[in-house]
């Protein structure tokens, strides 16, 4: 098919269209509107191959923690490539950079872990860690306690695993998954699932139960693991209700079954602490992470596992001969150069006290300049990361329908206006910029958004579409 104007032939848009499958798009409208083509960042901000300049809302993918042009993280790969580009992990080899990353991780837990796997991206983790968790009750002679948890709109990777685990129907719809033995716990959000004259609280309690009755239904000696993020990310940074993870918790620990925390979106400083795990009262077995762990600028990913974990696939793996299971590039001792070093400039640069000083600023602007415009249902966030729901109906909390994509408009009329924004479920419009914004950045980019939400008000007004209270 060849690729409509404005584009030229050997265009860069072009040669997308007909060469590059991209992930999470629709991909026979690609071929008839085309990428937006990123040349160059800086700071908060990109620019695309025509000039024009995007302050990056979601850094990236939840992930650019630094920005886009750190030249110590630049260097740590230039000089880590020069000294050894390459080597792996397996048959008890190592080398210093991941030596060093693991012991900055185990010091930086959340409370004690004893060992540290390492992968490529989110998905991986989790898929390692469902692995390991399956191992573990085989070394525990447990063969039938390997089910695992997730919750409703949680996300945890597109792995044929982590697919499974994760709780958005986009990412099952076609691809034949979640596999068996994997179930799906209720969405901790009070604003949609509390009932009339239920405090939060209560909310929780209810969670928590619902989750109990799961277990019970399935059998607690067949449930293994449940998995959770601090705050739900690609779900629409759905914050829990206080006291939710406790008691959530209390209900695992009474049939044995394992917490896994997802820490990809939340770790690093995002939520206001070094770890999502640390706001929300949350104490893991297993625990996830990775964008922010090397700022993105390399892939890489981890896995912290408790003393419990570690001693059964210790044993498993002396009665078998080996541990079977591992990346090429497990521990890549150029990626864990960099995170190292994005470690390093979170501690020297006191990223903690800044997130602590521009992260309550993004949560109130939000809350002011939006909570009561006539297409805001709710704006819900801690930290760094946020988010406003639109809805047709305030008073009823009642969301468009989703063929009228008004979400992906918004998004479309951020560009235009100077944003790259993403549009989540339920029409969640989701902040979670670079770590490193300043106050009048989120004071500009809240500006764009504005101007953004007003014009999409008067297309749908228009088109009769809203229903405005």
């Amino acid at each position: 098919m060849a690729p409509p104007p404005p584009f030229g032939a050997n265009s860069a848009a072009a040669r997308d269209i007909a060469n590059v499958l991209h992930p999470y798009t629709d991909l026979k409208t690609h071929l008839e509107v085309g990428p937006v083509v990123i040349s160059r960042g800086k700071g908060v901000r990109v620019w695309d191959d025509a000039g024009k300049e995007y302050i990056e809302s979601v850094a990236g993918l939840w992930c650019a923690s630094l920005g886009f042009d750190n030249e110590r993280l630049v260097q740590a790969a230039v000089t880590q490539m020069r000294k050894l580009p390459f080597y792996h992990a397996f048959t008890a080899k190592s080398h210093e950079p991941a030596i060093d990353l693991a012991e900055m991780l185990i010091e930086r837990a959340p409370l004690p872990m004893s060992k540290v796997f390492f992968a490529n991206s989110g998905s991986e983790a989790n898929d390692s860690a469902i692995k390991m968790i399956w191992y573990m009750n085989n070394a525990l002679g447990r063969p039938k306690k390997k089910k695992i948890i997730g919750r409703i709109k949680g996300y945890h990777g597109i792995t044929i695993a982590a697919a499974s685990l994760t709780g958005l129907p986009a990412n099952h719809r076609s691809f034949d998954v979640p596999l068996p033995g994997f179930v799906h716990t209720m969405t901790p959000h009070y604003y949609h699932a509390g009932l009339p004259d239920e405090s939060e609280d209560d909310f929780a309690t209810r969670c928590a139960d619902e989750l109990e009755k799961l277990i019970l239904a399935e059998g607690p000696d067949t449930v293994a693991a449940m998995w959770a993020e601090p705050i739900m990310g690609a779900g629409g940074v759905i914050v829990p209700p206080k006291g939710y993870f406790p008691k959530i918790q209390a209900v695992l620990r009474k049939y044995d079954v394992l917490l896994v925390v997802d820490e990809v979106i939340c770790g690093f400083w995002r939520t206001g602490n070094y770890w999502g795990s640390q706001t929300l009262d949350i104490q893991p077995d297993i625990l996830t992470c990775a964008k922010a762990l090397s700022a993105s600028y390399m892939p890489i990913s981890a896995v912290l596992v408790n003393d419990r974990v570690f001693q059964a696939l210790a044993k498993e793996s002396n009665e078998i001969g080996t541990f079977g299971h591992g990346f090429t590039y497990s521990g890549h001792p150029v990626p864990a150069a960099v995170a190292i070093e994005t470690l390093k400039i979170y501690d020297e640069t006191d990223m903690g006290g800044h997130v602590g000083s521009v992260g309550p600023h993004l949560q109130a602007e939000l809350r002011r300049l939006f909570a009561d415009h006539p297409l805001v249902g709710e704006v819900r966030g801690t930290g760094l990361i946020a988010a406003m729901e639109l809805v047709a109906d305030k008073a009823t909390k009642t969301n468009f329908d989703p063929k009228a994509k008004v979400g992906p408009r918004l998004t479309k009329i951020l560009e235009e206006n100077g944003v790259i924004g993403r549009a989540s479920v339920n029409d969640t419009l989701c902040f979670s910029p670079p770590l490193i914004i300043s106050q009048e950045e989120i004071d500009e980019l809240l500006t764009r958004v504005g101007k953004s939400l007003d014009e999409l008000t008067v297309q749908l007004r228009r088109e009769q579409i809203a229903v405005v209270r």
